[in-house]
């Protein structure tokens, strides 16, 4: 897609829809393709800069104190606490974290900040296996709150495959379990995003972890899924024969946000040397399964050693996003071992 865009647009954009066309590239990146056609600049060689981005959050600064949560204090979490979502109330952050016991069976813990560094962890999980499709853990949580009540979507695991779940709560403590949210799925399916305020009439839900999908609902706990992917793996290569930062996955990461421009999620993807880092992407307000916009190059990355070597190495991995204290607080995996923070600039409201 490294194509200089002149500034006839009609002939230019005519052009680009015929080449797309001719070499079977999926829909999403012909969008991807348009949306860029009013930049005289390539986007491989320019990649996410804010005067063509202006829709993203960031840059990402990583907290230097990072990791600001490790394994250990708990039996049922002495191996490994990882993939963390988040949400503010009464001005504190709640950090829900997958933690791992010396048998690798997963729980969610819960740990609380007055500033969104330094968590206090509380001594029993919120969140344990209790039913046959969960049996080898309950991982990977996204929240979000909608008319007072807390839906946490995560992911039951039986050791062969996975399956989305819903918890509900009104007080952070007490979950009430609605058992498997997309049981006819005909793949494993994880990694439950769910928009936080009705589109035309429904819910959103973003999900998947090869490519990502999307569901509507009702009344958010039963879900229809659509079959067609929303967001796909860039399996092509660049102009220079590099590969994307998401050519063998893509997954959703935090929950949505609402923005003028469209709905905001910031996305997971591993490359063909899985390598984890993490992208965004912008979806139509109007049609939620429209792609508007999406970055190239990852903004969130490894580059040290407690993301290089762990239970999984060379991972990245963005589950937990809030507005706190003036500021974006990105809360990532760490290897798939320890719990890091990236911050940014609050350039608008949620």
């Amino acid at each position: 897609m490294n194509y200089l865009i002149n500034h006839n647009k009609i002939i230019t954009i005519v052009f680009l829809v015929i080449l797309v066309c001719q070499l079977g590239f999926h829909h999403s990146v012909v969008i991807e393709v348009l949306s860029e056609s009013n930049s005289t600049e390539t986007c491989d060689e320019f990649p996410n800069l804010e005067k063509d981005f202006p829709w993203m959050i960031g840059p990402w600064v990583k907290y230097p104190h990072n990791p600001i949560l490790t394994a250990g204090d708990y039996e049922w979490e002495s191996k490994n606490v990882l993939n963390p979502t988040a949400i503010v109330k009464d001005d504190k952050v709640y950090l829900f974290y997958r933690a791992q016991n010396d048998k690798r069976v997963s729980c969610i813990g819960l740990a609380i900040s007055d500033d969104g560094y330094n968590f206090e962890k509380q001594s029993k999980p919120v969140l344990v296996p209790t039913e046959e499709y969960e049996f080898a853990g309950v991982e990977d949580p996204r929240i979000v709150e909608i008319d007072g009540i807390y839906y946490m979507t995560y992911t039951g695991w039986i050791y062969h495959t996975n399956y989305l779940c819903l918890a509900v709560s009104k007080d952070f403590i007490h979950w009430e379990k609605k058992g498997k949210i997309l049981p006819d799925w005909p793949m494993a399916s994880k990694s439950g995003a769910i928009v936080p305020k009705k589109i035309n009439g429904k819910y959103y839900m973003y999900f998947g972890d090869t490519d990502i999908f999307i569901a509507t609902s009702e009344n958010l706990i039963d879900w229809e899924p659509q079959i067609k992917p929303v967001l796909n793996r860039r399996f092509r290569e660049k102009e220079n024969g590099e590969r994307y930062f998401d050519s063998l996955l893509v997954e959703p990461g935090p929950t949505p946000i609402i923005t003028e421009q469209g709905i905001l999620l910031i996305y997971n993807g591993a490359n063909f040397s899985k390598e984890y880092a993490t992208g965004e992407v912008l979806f139509s307000l109007e049609d939620p399964k429209v792609v508007l916009k999406r970055t190239d190059m990852p903004v969130l990355k490894v580059d040290n050693v407690l993301e290089e070597k762990g239970e999984v190495n060379n991972v990245v991995f963005s589950e937990g996003l809030v507005q706190f204290n003036d500021k974006w607080f990105l809360y990532f995996g760490m290897a798939d071992s320890r719990i890091g923070v990236a911050v940014a600039d609050l350039k608008f409201v949620q």
